[in-house]
């Protein structure tokens, strides 16, 4: 595969079982880029090899004071030069061909399973490893793929000129065909402990990088409690760990490159002793000692590749130990479904939890209200991301842009055990059966805290939709009109058009009730079936609020919609209202009735005191209700 051909259609079903089998993948993968670098390879080696022969030639024919011949080797010299810039440089490109489409391939995967997963990967995988993986540890494994063909072909070149040796002269011949194998094995024994220190430099590489990244992300916060030399000593100390760790490995290494220097050199030393020995008695010619000493010098760029390919592999093998560990993350099992009517069309109807035993019926604006925030966020997370149970995998935060796959089946340490909790159900079709595409296309799930991506304002609300709700509508619908106004002042905006303003990374440039709204903007422009929003509110003043309920049960009007929430203008606004305490729904009923008859949803919605409700009872029930519809 050419570089320009990049990115794979399809970068294919990597083998997750180990490491070290999705290391043998990633090759099966680029064989026919394998076996031009190993052709190359030879080529290279070969004609760097015949400089041996070439070298004696010339030598012999000094001595014997033959012009001919010495011309003859002139022009090999020629020949093998002309071959070896060949060699090296397809060889060269070739290897950084390999490297780049195995690094492609990877970074394609990973991105792939993301996307499947959302905010549950990170709920497995620890930020700073997800970050480590995509960036350093893809560079790991695609050496050892480049590695992998220039060691093929060294060895093959080794084998070829022991072969031509022992077969040109065999007094020398046989000694470096002896002494070769074991100059090339001579630092297995040292390579376990040199890839245990390459490990604990990666894990602790990994362990400062995710540091970095929650540093970075709690900066401000930091700011606010003085916190941020107490942070930056810890990643100060974890950076000097990450040091010493890699000089502690790089030791070793230095090791084993003395060892494939010294074992060498011993080898040139005895071949030169023992062959000036036979040249002296004239068993030998002089020409045939510099063409064996040459051809063993010369074979110590071969047996460089020996210890390249196990310093690729010893660092590459953790590397892809990580990402098979990010790979292997999938959906909760159940079921499959494939090619089923339910498993290819997006199903309608009413939205069931049997987990919590919440209803939300089709077309309506269904409000819940949970005492407790995390909760809810629970509940916001189940209905749209097939989270089993205790994990909290939900929606896709950084986008908004629908359930996640959910909360893959755990790997290894902190697996999950004991049965998966049943699956949300839509028009009586489990989410978890439905293909990721459909179930994402069916429900969306605005977190509490959506995330904006950097863009203009236009690029924020060209989202895939379908099409009944024209981007202004949904503008109006959340009130942004101080937002737009805002955005058409800003430099970026072309002409005073606020669509065509800049929006900062995650929006940082914004108030938080100014993200909250845009967000909510753009899940009404998407119009899924059903939309789930989990506090859409919580960050704007009590006049828009208002604005924000009226707007959102105009827009969905049709529509299912659920709404996590315990604001009294959301609450009023919604169809029906359930209270769920303690993961079950125990009322269901309009806003206004579950105020005059559920004490514990009176509590929630009107942030009543235990003080506050002894004194009411004690107040007598009428003069008690004058001051519920009052706080309603």
């Amino acid at each position: 595969m050419k570089i320009r051909d990049l990115p794979y259609s399809d970068p294919g079903v990597p083998d997750v079982r180990s490491g070290p089998r999705f290391l043998l993948w990633l090759g099966r993968g680029q064989l026919r880029g394998q076996f031009k670098a190993m052709g190359w390879g030879l080529l290279h080696q070969c004609a760097l090899a015949g400089f041996s022969p070439a070298v004696g030639f010339a030598v012999q024919a000094a001595v014997d004071r033959s012009g001919a011949r010495l011309a003859w080797s002139g022009a090999l010299f020629a020949v093998l030069g002309v071959l070896i810039a060949l060699g090296d440089t397809m060889l060269h490109r070739t290897a950084v061909t390999n490297w780049i489409t195995a690094a492609a391939r990877v970074q394609q995967l990973l991105a792939r399973k993301t996307a499947e997963l959302g905010s549950a990967l990170t709920r497995r995988v620890a930020a700073g490893e997800v970050v480590a993986v995509s960036t350093g540890d893809v560079e790991k494994i695609g050496w050892f793929v480049e590695a992998l063909s220039r060691f093929v072909a060294a060895v093959a070149a080794i084998v070829l000129i022991c072969t031509a040796l022992v077969v040109h002269l065999p007094a020398l011949g046989v000694l470096v065909a002896l002494a070769v194998p074991l100059l090339a094995l001579a630092v297995l024994p040292l390579l376990p402990r040199a890839a245990r220190r390459a490990d604990l430099q990666r894990e602790k590489a990994g362990r400062a990088t995710e540091l970095a990244s929650d540093t970075v992300a709690g900066l401000r916060v930091l700011r606010g409690i003085g916190g941020e030399e107490l942070f930056l000593g810890r990643y100060r100390h974890a950076s000097q760990e990450v040091r010493r760790a890699a000089v502690h490995s790089a030791r070793m290494w230095s090791l084993i490159s003395a060892v494939q220097v010294l074992l060498p050199g011993l080898l040139l030393i005895s071949l030169v002793g023992y062959g000036a020995a036979l040249a002296r008695d004239g068993r030998i010619e002089v020409g045939q000692l510099v063409t064996v000493y040459s051809a063993a010098a010369l074979m110590l760029f071969p047996l460089r590749r020996v210890e390249e390919i196990a310093m690729a592999y010893s660092f590459s093998r953790p590397s892809a130990r990580r990402a098979v560990r990010v790979l292997s993350l999938r959906r909760s099992d159940s079921p499959a479904t494939t090619g089923s009517p339910a498993a290819t069309a997006a199903p309608f109807g009413d939205l069931y939890d049997p987990v919590t035993g919440l209803l939300a019926p089709a077309g309506l604006l269904t409000a819940v209200v949970c005492g407790d925030p995390d909760e809810a966020g629970r509940l916001a997370e189940r209905l749209g991301g097939h989270a089993p149970a205790g994990t909290g995998a939900g929606t896709d935060t950084a986008t908004g842009t629908g359930p996640d796959e959910g909360v893959p089946e755990r790997t290894g340490a902190g697996a999950a055990t004991g049965p998966q909790p049943p699956s949300v159900l839509l028009g009586g079709v489990a989410l978890d059966e439905l293909p990721l595409d459909t179930a994402r296309t069916a429900v969306l799930v605005q977190d509490k805290d959506p995330v904006l991506l950097s863009g203009t304002l236009r690029e924020l609300l060209d989202v895939p939709s379908s099409g009944r709700v024209p981007a202004d509508e949904a503008l109006s619908a959340a009130r942004c009109g101080d937002v737009l106004d805002a955005l058409a002042q800003a430099p970026t905006a072309s002409g005073g058009d606020p669509m065509t303003a800049r929006i900062t990374e995650r929006g940082r440039s914004l108030s938080g009730g100014q993200r909250q709204r845009l967000a909510l903007a753009r899940s009404l422009v998407t119009d899924p079936e059903v939309l789930v929003l989990d506090e859409p509110t919580s960050a704007v003043d009590s006049h828009t609020e208002a604005g924000v309920a009226t707007g959102i049960k105009e827009v969905r009007r049709g529509r299912t919609t659920v709404v996590l929430a315990s604001s009294p203008l959301l609450l009023d606004a919604a169809d029906r209202v359930a209270l769920v305490r303690r993961g079950t729904v125990v009322a269901v009923g309009t806003h206004r009735e579950l105020l005059h008859t559920q004490p514990r949803y009176r509590a929630v919605v009107t942030r009543e005191t235990d003080e506050e409700i002894a004194d009411r009872a004690a107040r007598g029930p009428h003069e008690a209700d004058e001051e519920i519809e009052e706080r309603a």
